[in-house]
């Protein structure tokens, strides 16, 4: 049952600044224009619902109810009173324990989806079968298949889906792709990341994660590909168990709280991954990359600029920032602020679910790299994906219908990543850049 807010007032005020993305290419770099509308532009309120109220959708909801031209008006949670606090919080009039509320209600234009990963996919083809865009948390999905039927999904209902790759908008790591994309250190040759936490995650969370790769590379691997500009073409992976004994016992990747990652990349371009769920320093978060002409390198984020200067130490005076929510609020932020820009706007989302699949794909190839000890090509992930139709894909290793060595008829493997359109149709974005090509080629041929 939806309950409402009695005392909420929801008032708009198109007042402070939003970072903004240029929409010109998938991997636009942050402009530094900022979110405008002036009395004349102004439009009717996007009006949004978040799902889920723990840690990660207070964020989000604090930064939809700053950004102009949007306004929340109904917020769920499977705890109804933590809902219900969201929304006195953040002045949102209706409060539910029912997420399905939240996407079937009429008023709502998008929906935030911040619930646990095992939803996701099932609440993202919600919301495109009632016409709601979409941001979601990564992933999409943990299921490759399914991923591809929930993006499948948005683009046949052409609602716009945006993945929830938060690094893209940390701007240390922005700052390092404009260096790239302006050539301040010329041409690429390697690209560096590395992410280590300051302690090991409980027994429970590792058990059924997915493994070092899916729950914690992820993120480096998308990293090393918005940094690069290209698709990646394959991955030696590598791992191993220094921390924590306890979890030894379990299968696959899910053994490993250490691991590294080479991904080839176009042009002889190489990034490498180093993943740990250690750090005795701190939340140990960089990337750095090499030019033919010079090196950038990111460093780690501190509460302050503050430092010692002792006979026996001369340093930061404090550790840095040793939570991902600290690390990455800012980015988590903009993140937020720019979907909500192409809401507004109706223009290109800066990360999109064909961003989200891809990475996926790493983080699956690197799990299959280190199992079998070798070089693993990512169409040999992708090309399993078999679709009989947009939104009912399986993966052919995996389904009964076709016994081991047989393909179904027709079936033509997808091959690398620049023919995902086999079985991925045109998002709601791409759909209306065609028929504004169409159109424009009528115009001058008639």
């Amino acid at each position: 049952m939806v309950r409402l807010l009695g005392s909420a007032i929801i008032a708009i005020f198109a007042v402070g600044s939003a970072s903004a993305f240029a929409p010109a290419s998938q991997h636009a770099v942050r402009s530094t224009t900022g979110l405008q509308m002036t009395a004349s532009e102004a439009k009717d309120p996007v009006k949004v619902g978040v799902i889920g109220c723990g840690r990660i959708g207070i964020v989000h909801l604090g930064a939809i109810n700053k950004a102009p031209g949007v306004v929340p008006i109904i917020v769920s949670n499977p705890t109804v009173s933590k809902a219900e606090d969201a929304a006195k919080k953040f002045g949102v009039p209706k409060f539910t324990s029912d997420a399905m509320e939240v996407i079937t209600d009429p008023e709502v234009d998008a929906v935030w989806i911040c619930s646990p990963s095992q939803f996701h996919a099932d609440q993202i083809k919600a919301c495109a079968a009632n016409g709601k865009h979409v941001f979601c948390e990564k992933p999409i999905a943990t299921d490759l298949a399914e991923t591809v039927e929930a993006i499948n999904a948005c683009n046949e209902a052409g609602v716009k889906l945006m993945i929830g790759l938060q690094r893209r908008f940390d701007p240390n790591f922005l700052r390092v792709r404009r260096a790239i994309v302006e050539k301040e250190v010329g041409d690429t040759i390697i690209i560096k990341t590395c992410s280590r936490d300051p302690s090991p995650p409980p027994y429970e969370y590792v058990k059924g994660g997915g493994g070092i790769f899916n729950d914690m590379a992820v993120h480096d691997l998308d990293m090393t590909r918005f940094l690069a500009g290209d698709d990646p073409i394959e991955i030696l992976a590598v791992g191993s168990c220094h921390i924590d004994k306890s979890i030894e016992d379990l299968p696959g990747s899910e053994a490993f709280d250490t691991a590294s990652c080479i991904v080839r990349y176009p042009n002889g371009v190489s990034a490498m991954v180093d993943v740990c769920r250690q750090s005795s320093y701190g939340y140990d978060q960089r990337a750095e990359v090499l030019g033919t002409s010079g090196m950038i390198a990111t460093d780690n984020v501190y509460p302050n600029t503050a430092k010692i200067y002792k006979n026996d130490y001369t340093g930061n005076a404090d550790m840095p920032f040793d939570f991902f929510l600290s690390r990455y609020f800012e980015a988590y932020v903009t993140e937020t602020e720019a979907f909500c820009e192409s809401l507004v706007n109706d223009s290109p989302v800066p990360c999109t679910g064909i961003d989200g699949l891809v990475a996926l794909v790493m983080s699956l190839a690197a799990d299959k790299s280190a199992a079998e000890n070798r070089w693993v090509k990512f169409s040999e992930i992708i090309g399993e994906v078999y679709c009989s139709s947009p939104t009912e894909c399986s993966l052919i290793a995996n389904d009964d219908m076709f016994p081991e060595g047989f393909k179904p008829v027709g079936f033509k493997p997808v091959g690398d990543f620049k023919n995902l359109d086999k079985i991925v149709v045109p998002d709601v974005d791409q759909k209306k850049e065609a028929s504004f090509s169409d159109k424009l080629k009528s115009m001058i041929w008639g």
